[in-house]
């Protein structure tokens, strides 16, 4: 088959060719493992509209070198099992399939995976991810599993230079539930595409909270499909923007069996300077219900939170709802400075404006903190939220 031939087939058994007509919505989202299903993009797709193509080192056009490794490190005790496999492992691809050319690109180029299977671990596991280095560019893959009936907590850290393009596979058993929290703290010079795909099973919780910090360029997609009935995800984020910065969260919540959950919440807080790039964050909020998914209830909000001048946030939620037999759904996004209310309330107290406002910006984080159950993470993530305060003089 070639290039201009190749097809491959979305959620609902559609196929659409390499230079057929794009698909609408997110109901529409082609998905295919192979890099050349895809046409190259040039940034006016609806995918790719708010992402800064030339800052992509050439991962979306073929043009990568992929001279690099990233590293996977997996640290935990009993309940835990770390593989490396080969790409003709039954079970990669369980979690879901690349929606976009980088993540077919990664799909395509990896050629060992990294399987952690957790079966019950009393303490958090911990996943390192190191980046190729400056100037390399790498691609990487990995899946996260549970076995049925068990819980467990996973930590991701994303660090290190060069540019990644890699997919992290979420296959949650069924009865199980998985606490995930996957920081994004790399160097100032590094770019990082990542499509995450969540695959719960009967009865299966997942909540994910995804923290952003480092990097020049990170594109987060996570997807989320319900394999079965009764499955749960919650889906938290935060992301501090800074001069320069392009922090870009693009999601999909594909409610497509019955009697299935799911809570987003995202917030951004976002800070620029005069005379370089504007400070850039992006949330995409896609929530589907397909016609079978009866008793749906679902829940989507995105604040974004300007912290000065030369800051832009971008925020689209989507829900689209095919069937009328839903419990309840909802989506908001709201974008502005300081409340000048809590501000007048604080100061009314005696407190000093510059103190009133960082109060105001902690209060704002903490939303998404406090739901960090290692409190290690939380004390370094909150220790973080503080030094880039102290940098705005905030």
């Amino acid at each position: 088959m070639s290039s201009s031939e190749t097809v491959a087939a979305n959620p609902e058994g559609r196929t659409y060719g390499r230079g057929g007509v794009p698909p609408a919505g997110a109901m529409e989202r082609f998905t295919s493992y192979d890099v050349e299903a895809f046409e190259v993009p040039g940034g006016r797709e609806e995918i790719w509209r708010f992402t800064p193509m030339k800052r992509l080192r050439g991962l979306h056009d073929g043009t990568a070198a992929f001279d690099g490794t990233a590293a996977i490190g997996v640290t935990g005790g009993d309940g835990v099992t770390a593989e490396t496999v080969g790409r003709d492992d039954a079970r990669i691809g369980q979690g879901g399939i690349p929606s976009d050319r980088v993540g077919a690109q990664a799909w395509s180029g990896f050629r060992e995976a990294t399987v952690v299977t957790l079966d019950g671990t009393p303490e958090p596991v911990t996943i390192t991810l190191d980046g190729p280095g400056e100037g390399a560019t790498a691609v990487a893959h990995l899946q996260i599993r549970t076995t049925p009936h068990t819980q467990a907590t996973v930590v991701v850290e994303g660090r290190g230079s060069g540019a990644l393009a890699d997919n992290i596979e979420f296959v949650v058993a069924d009865g199980s539930k998985l606490v995930v929290i996957v920081t994004e703290e790399w160097a100032d010079d590094a770019v990082h595409v990542s499509a995450q795909h969540i695959a719960l099973g009967r009865d299966a919780t997942i909540v994910a909270t995804s923290i952003a910090f480092g990097g020049d360029l990170v594109r987060i997609s996570p997807t989320v499909n319900y394999t079965a009935p009764g499955g749960s995800a919650e889906l938290f984020g935060l992301g501090f923007a800074d001069a320069g910065q392009h922090l870009e969260q693009r999601l999909l919540v594909d409610h497509s069996t019955p009697n299935c959950t799911s809570n987003v919440l995202y917030k951004n807080a976002l800070q620029g300077k005069e005379g370089v790039t504007d400070a850039h964050t992006v949330w995409i909020g896609d929530v589907l219900i397909r016609a079978a998914a009866e008793q749906t209830e679902t829940f989507e909000f995105n604040r974004n939170l300007v912290l000065t001048p030369h800051a832009r946030a971008d925020s689209v939620p989507n829900l689209e709802i095919e069937t009328g037999e839903i419990a309840g759904a909802g989506h908001a996004s709201a974008t502005g400075r300081f409340d000048d209310e809590q501000l007048f309330y604080l100061q009314s107290r005696g407190i000093p404006e510059d103190a009133a406002r960082r109060l105001v910006v902690r209060g704002f984080f903490g939303e998404i903190l406090s739901r960090i159950p290692v409190t290690e993470l939380r004390e370094r993530l909150e220790a973080a939220v503080e030094a880039e305060l102290a940098f705005t003089g905030v």
